[in-house]
């Protein structure tokens, strides 16, 4: 089991909630919240109010930046734990379930993304004793994959980010991922003359001495570019570990848990004689500072390596696509266990070296590179309720409460059940999963945790299926307002029709309304709000701006409440006044409209520039039909499910009206027009037809960053048609229309990109 940051804790704190089920923590919920965890004992209470049971689309803003603060002080810990240390404080699959609950919150809440967020951390600080080395270029980490359909998704991102077709050829390297210790070793004119751990990422640990001791690395290489910098993985075998443990047992020395930890501490001994009586190895399969290129590809390159008398792994190989790659995996899977060292998942890259450069990387990870990691464990327990939670946006969401089993060192006592069709098993295609086998209350399941370690239920054991057992039947009633639950064509999942009525959804939306992303009103958070609704102080987001006039003075006021005095409700009338101006991107936001984010709010209030225009367009528009809606999805990054959610929400009555109600007593400032020497500053540029020098998320990028509007389609508003061969009907409508058409030699030669 993974330990607690707290000395002697067994407990794993807010291993659950990862995004949508975990583990429950025994502790007092929020209302409609299911609680994910293990009973925890007395020394880990300091956790118990973290919110990590909460889904992460359940969690407001102040849980967010809450869960976020706790995940940074867990995964830094962590990090420093493994590769400075060499004494892991989680498993493999515990971190990655903590850094893809923190990915996903940073995603759900942009804003509230930390300095020293754990998603910009690659490996852990430098241990004292050791000097500092400053890697030229960065040793960074690798995005994960935990399925075949994940490999899938990662081939059509690579095609869509060059703007290559579905059947166009594109090669990939594929090579066990070593369980080991990453290690850089700086060749010039030939001689080993530094090595240096991963570190940061940025700086890392000179280990050159005891670099110098392994026979699997070179100290002279014949043949090599004046400068070159090899990466690869110190690892130990299964063998040479066991046989370290007897030694180690002998002698009264320390025994290792594992032959990663074993390797790591090898290698980072002060005294290199240590080192030398260690059996450590050494894989390349990669570099860094280069003065002259190996190859043209990924494969030569290793090739190369190989060449100068490092040793590569034979199980790298070449696919002709993501088919290839996942047929490879499971081969290595298969073989796992007989390979003789550790590996976790398979490393898949995109050959040609060319291509790799202009994929480019994010802030920590390649865009042409991917970890498709193995499966995690696996358990068998018992289903012992199905519980229906109501979220904000009135979906009505499925828990399954499942007798406690540990999986993967981890308590899980709750899973997720998506939705209905999940539970009597078919998945979103329409197709039978499970071999079409449903949930029911009683069962014998198989749990699993997923990539981002959400529990999951993978499977049933109809032989053990309780003779009283019953298909569920799912509410078509809300639980919380006993309204309509009804379930639209080609949604999956079942909502509840009562909007603001519904109190699942009536404080949620309140506590999305003071989010930091939206209004963001000092001392108005998510526990203020929840009271001030169940006392019946606040019932909409107008009731907001009303509260100083209602409960400023007389016999009831806000003063008086316990936790508040004269100081800190003045401060709170004067910070709500204050948010009556607001702008047009936050109000738009504010409103919790299904499928619209800080991002897209942000393109509609770039688009319409007040509420006046907003307000106007969606009150007039047709889902589906008509000017103002070809208007709404002609904006790039707006489509016509999202166009849809918003023109039904400004159309529906009631809603409308509480959305009228707060508007008149706001200011809303409207979107400045954009100020820029760029030639294309505030212009609408549409692309059509192929470009042949840039894809086109590279052109789009590229308009963008001058201050241009890119729309998906021609209207009256372009200013510019980028017209690459194949264009066709936007071409023609411009040239009716009278919009500036150019060719793409000409759009780069107006930007200076010529």
């Amino acid at each position: 089991m993974g330990r607690c940051l707290h000395k002697n804790c067994k407990w794993i704190p807010g291993l659950a909630g990862l995004p949508n089920a975990g583990i429950s923590v025994t502790t007092t919920s929020h209302n409609d919240r299911p609680q994910y965890g293990a009973s925890k004992p007395k020394a880990a209470d300091d956790f118990s109010a973290s919110f990590a049971q909460v889904p992460v689309g359940n969690l407001t803003e102040v849980e967010a930046a809450t869960e976020l603060s706790r995940l940074a002080a867990l995964l830094t810990g962590a990090n420093t734990a493994y590769h400075r240390d060499d004494a892991p404080e989680l498993s493999d699959a515990e971190y990655d379930a903590f850094k893809s609950r923190n990915m996903a919150i940073e995603a759900a809440f942009p804003k509230l993304k930390r300095a020293d967020s754990p998603t910009e951390q690659v490996g852990g600080a430098v241990a004292e004793g050791f000097g500092k080395v400053q890697h030229v270029v960065r040793m960074l980490s690798l995005g994960n994959a935990f399925d075949d359909a994940d490999v899938s998704d990662f081939d059509a991102r690579i095609r869509r980010y060059l703007g290559m077709e579905t059947n166009a050829p594109l090669v990939y390297t594929a090579e066990p991922k070593i369980d080991g210790l990453s290690l850089s070793l700086r060749y010039e004119n030939g001689a080993l003359v530094q090595a240096a751990t991963r570190g940061d990422g940025a700086v890392g640990e000179n280990v050159t001495a005891n670099a110098c001791t392994i026979a699997d690395i070179p100290q002279q290489i014949d043949g090599a570019p004046e400068v070159l910098e090899v990466r690869g993985e110190v690892y130990m075998s299964h063998a040479d570990f066991s046989a370290l443990n007897e030694r180690q047992a002998a002698s009264g020395g320390k025994q290792f848990a594992n032959p990663r930890n074993a390797a790591a501490g090898s290698l980072r001994q002060l005294d290199a004689e240590i080192t030398r009586s260690r059996p450590l190895k050494f894989f390349a399969y990669a570099w860094g500072d280069l003065s002259a290129p190996l190859a043209e590809t990924q494969s030569g390159a290793i090739k190369q390596l190989a060449a100068f008398g490092f040793s590569t792994n034979d199980l790298t190989v070449t696919c002709d696509g993501p088919q290839a790659l996942i047929a490879h995996y499971h081969m290595i899977e298969e073989r796992r266990a007989t390979l003789g060292y550790d590996i976790d998942g398979v490393v898949c890259k995109v050959d040609n070296l060319e291509l790799q450069r202009r994929l480019g990387f994010r802030t920590t990870t390649p865009r042409w590179a991917i970890a498709h990691k193995f499966p995690a464990e696996l358990a068998w327990t018992t289903l012992d309720a199905i519980d229906i939670q109501v979220g904000r946006t009135g979906a009505l969401s499925p828990v399954a409460r499942l007798s406690p089993v540990t999986v993967g060192g981890v308590v899980v006592s709750n899973a997720t059940l998506h939705n209905e069709d999940y539970i009597a098993g078919l998945g979103g295609d329409g197709q039978p999963i499970r071999d079409g086998r449903d949930v029911r209350v009683g069962d014998w399941v198989q749990i699993y945790r997923a990539g981002d370690v959400i529990p999951k239920i993978k499977d049933v054991d109809l032989a053990r299926r309780p003779d009283n057992a019953v298909p569920f039947v799912f509410p078509d009633v809300c639980p919380e307002c006993q309204s309509a639950a009804i379930r639209e064509d080609g949604d999956a999942v079942r909502r509840c029709t009562g909007g603001i009525i519904c109190p699942a959804q009536a404080v949620e939306k309140l506590k999305h309304f003071v989010s930091r992303a939206a209004f963001d009103i000092e001392g108005l958070g998510a526990k203020q709000v929840e009271q001030f609704y169940q006392d019946g102080w606040i019932a909409t987001p107008a009731d907001i701006f009303t509260l100083h006039d209602r409960f400023g003075s007389g016999v009831q006021q806000l003063k008086n409440r316990e936790g508040w005095g004269e100081k800190s409700a003045s401060n709170l009338f004067d910070a709500i006044d204050e948010k009556r101006d607001i702008p047009l991107n936050r109000l738009i936001f504010s409103l919790g409209i299904r499928h619209v984010g800080d991002s897209s709010a942000s393109l509609l209030a770039n688009h319409y520039g007040s509420w006046v225009a907003f307000e106007t367009a969606m009150t007039q528009a047709e889902v589906g039909t008509g000017a103002e809606w070809d208007a709404l999805i002609s904006i790039d990054g707006v489509g016509a499910v999202m166009a849809a959610s918003v023109i039904t929400t400004m159309q529906q009555e009631a809603e409308r009206a509480s959305i009228d109600r707060l508007v008149a007593g706001l200011r809303v400032q409207d979107v400045a027009a954009v100020t820029s020497d760029s030639p294309v500053a505030g212009k609408t540029v549409v692309f059509t037809g192929t470009l042949e020098r840039m894809t086109r998320a590279e052109a789009k990028a590229r308009a963008e960053g001058l201050g241009a509007k890119v729309s998906g389609s021609v209207s009256a508003k372009t200013d510019i048609l980028v017209a690459g061969p194949g264009a066709g009907s936007k071409a023609t409508k411009a040239a009716a229309l009278g919009v500036e058409t150019m060719d793409e030699d000409a759009w780069l030669a107006l930007i200076g990109d010529a």
